[in-house]
């Protein structure tokens, strides 16, 4: 395997939304950018399909760095689910750059961002995905609106109406704290 790169988050400081990601896959790695591989493509277009602009959004991953094995019948480099212990290791500095950003609200995108942020393991996003939960994260309360993996609806079509629903529903919550 490659030495690991570190893929730091991108997008303004201090912003009003944070979207979180699991780990960065071989593109991100390569371009030393988050979500720019198909999972980023597919995130882009529903982002723009809702009305919200990447350039305003802050962008990360708990895991800095691509989480991947070497698969036994190509000898490739390829990704491999991240472990709770990565999650958890992932933790600390995810905090201080929420504390950083700022954001009034913080998406995470599939079960491991999720996870990794609430340190809440047995929390599933078929069971919160599309509202508002509030968790109290670095030392304040925080809303958190989980979403599905942007990479979930290239697996499963039948999610994406799911997704943009919640990414409506998302749009109009940053409408909304604007104004409060």
């Amino acid at each position: 395997m490659s030495e690991a790169k570190i893929v730091l988050g991108e997008g303004p400081v201090p912003a009003r939304l944070m979207l979180i990601g699991e780990a960065p896959g071989g593109n991100e790695v390569a371009q030393g950018r988050p979500f720019v591989g198909a999972a980023g493509k597919q995130l882009n277009a529903l982002l723009t399909a809702a009305g919200l602009e990447r350039s305003e959004i802050y962008i990360t991953n708990v895991v800095k760095f691509r989480i991947s094995k070497i698969n036994p019948a190509t000898g490739r480099e390829v990704n491999r689910p991240v472990r709770k212990s990565e999650l958890i290791d992932g933790r600390s500095e995810l905090l201080r750059e929420i504390t950083r950003v700022n954001p009034q609200m913080i998406c995470t995108l599939g079960n491991s961002a999720l996870q990794g942020l609430t340190g809440e393991f047995e929390l599933m996003i078929g069971d919160v995905h599309g509202r508002v939960i509030v968790r109290e994260i670095d030392g304040l309360p925080r809303n958190i609106f989980p979403l599905y993996h942007p990479a979930s609806i290239i697996y499963n079509r039948l999610l994406k109406e799911v997704y943009e629903e919640d990414l409506r529903f998302l749009s109009e919550q940053m409408k909304h704290t604007l104004m409060t």
